[in-house]
């Protein structure tokens, strides 16, 4: 009953609702994987944004200034990750919250000693489990270049990595995807890139990437979205897993 009242409901939604075409044309334009979508992927991005956009509560923190155009931003490259996945997949938070830049949430933790410290690290993004997203917006901006770097996307891909708890590079996979596969695939890559890493060899792909498999997961997503001719090069078996996942094809029809 609760399914069939929230369907009626998003449907209400979308009819009352609308993104200025303006606006969406401006801010749609900026980015190259809204680019290459065909026009009916773009209006189901487009529905996707509008339902977040309602659904998402976007705050300010600090003297962060917002307006339409970087909640919009924000929204375009959250609802990427999704486009065929569903809105549903980021039903268990509520709300994004946005720094001018980055940020030092000095949260405490336990380390491996047992012994509670103070996190005095600067942050860009943070996703936190059934929390919220947290993005830098200096960082929001820079992600509308096609660099391989996009926060939002990062952050994003921690969430539906979080699906199944903590963040471990280990989302809920779908129906028909081999869980042992996956699992082969992801490994052999991460434990490639992390060697190649610590013999400071260069890499296409940010070197972050090798601090956690979560981390990982999370950078492979943005290179995946932003440059899939350099994930695909570098490691083709974890290029067609993220096919299967997030089920679209950035390379579909192009050459490498």
């Amino acid at each position: 009953m609760f399914g069939l009242f929230r369907a009626w409901r998003r449907r209400r939604v979308l009819r009352r609702h609308k993104i200025d075409n303006a606006l969406w044309q401006s801010v749609s334009a900026r980015f190259g994987f809204v680019r290459r979508l065909g026009e009916e992927d773009q209006a189901r991005l487009r529905d996707l944004c509008v339902l977040f956009l309602n659904e998402k509560q976007i705050s300010a923190a600090g003297d962060t200034l917002l307006n339409e155009e970087i909640e919009l931003g924000i929204a375009i490259q959250a609802c990427i990750l999704i486009l065929n996945l569903g809105i549903d997949s980021y039903s268990d938070w509520v709300e994004v919250i946005v720094y001018p830049d980055e940020f030092m949430p000095r949260q405490e933790y336990r380390n491996e000693h047992g012994i509670v410290e103070t996190d005095n690290q600067a942050y860009a993004g943070q996703a936190w489990l059934r929390g919220p997203v947290i993005l830098a917006a200096a960082l929001v901006a820079a992600a509308w270049e096609s660099d391989g770097t996009n926060v939002v996307i990062h952050e994003f891909a921690h969430k539906l990595d979080m699906l199944t708890g903590d963040a471990n590079g280990f989302p809920p996979l779908h129906k028909g995807m081999d869980r042992h596969q996956w699992s082969r695939d992801f490994s052999d890559a991460y434990d490639d890139f992390c060697d190649r890493v610590a013999h400071q060899e260069e890499t296409e792909i940010d070197p972050y990437a090798s601090q956690s498999p979560a981390e990982f997961f999370a950078v492979v997503s943005e290179y995946f979205f932003e440059l899939p001719a350099v994930l695909r090069r570098n490691y083709p078996r974890v290029y067609a897993q993220l096919v299967l996942f997030f089920r679209q094809d950035p390379m579909a029809g192009r050459q490498s």
